[in-house]
């Protein structure tokens, strides 16, 4: 085991605590797409600061990074302060989106996407991506994961009216499983979801492969934290999703 895993269980503990933990009866599964299931994070990074450098805002891509996770209505007041001048606001995000979509013919899905979607589905979950991409970028990453046989519904930009860190896309995504927040479990790669998650009253799983530590996302509120979907497939009769 690893020194990153080692720190987890230490935490867990704490995290679990926060959270509920113990004994459920998990039905759902919602799942964040951009940075779990795809491996987007960097990209996203990289197009929303280029996309600023353009419009004449100099951000560090660290910074951008934090953000990500975040959607255009959101990540820009979080960037360059709620009382910036919002001029240009639509204009970048559309920038970011053309620069980001130039990318996606070579999209990956990250280690592990598609089987976490097909055995959680196998044990008889309900699997709901819960997403707030535009539909045309959600066709690309669906495509890349390829696993539309183990998805029972999907969430997109057209079901949230604000997007993480508040609750709109989790509880639209609880809304298509059918189920109420504490018999779902979300898995995702930010301290966003973490917060969204919390703010719809479910519990949540994290993944480090989009470029968050463990540490970070367990002080954001998730319960355990797994270096990929692999890794969460791997351990998953230990996990939250299996009551554990």
């Amino acid at each position: 085991m690893d020194r990153d895993h080692d720190h987890n269980d230490g935490l867990f503990g704490r995290a679990a605590g926060r959270q509920g933990g113990g004994d459920m009866s998990v039905k759902a599964i919602l799942v964040d797409v951009d940075g779990t299931l795809v491996d987007t994070t960097y990209l996203h990074t990289v197009a929303w600061w280029q996309a600023l450098i353009e419009y004449g805002h100099t951000v560090s891509m660290s910074r951008v990074h934090r953000a990500i996770g975040m959607g255009a209505d959101m990540i820009l007041d979080h960037l360059l302060g709620p009382d910036h001048d919002k001029t240009d606001d639509e204009a970048i995000a559309g920038a970011h989106s053309a620069l980001a979509a130039v990318h996606w013919p070579t999209l990956r899905a990250t280690n592990g996407a598609a089987d976490l979607l097909r055995v959680c589905k196998a044990r008889g979950l309900t699997v709901v991506l819960a997403s707030s991409a535009q539909e045309r970028e959600l066709t690309a990453l669906r495509t890349t994961i390829d696993a539309d046989d183990a998805v029972t519904d999907v969430t997109s930009a057209d079901d949230a009216a604000r997007s993480k860190p508040a609750a709109d896309i989790v509880g639209a995504a609880l809304e298509r499983a059918g189920v109420r927040p504490e018999e779902a479990v979300f898995v995702g790669d930010a301290v966003w979801d973490a917060y969204a998650a919390t703010k719809a009253g479910v519990a949540s799983i994290g993944v480090s492969c989009g470029g968050t530590s463990h540490a970070e996302l367990i002080d954001a509120g998730m319960a355990e934290v797994y270096e990929d979907p692999a890794d969460l497939v791997a351990k998953l009769d230990l996990s939250l999703i299996n009551g554990g």
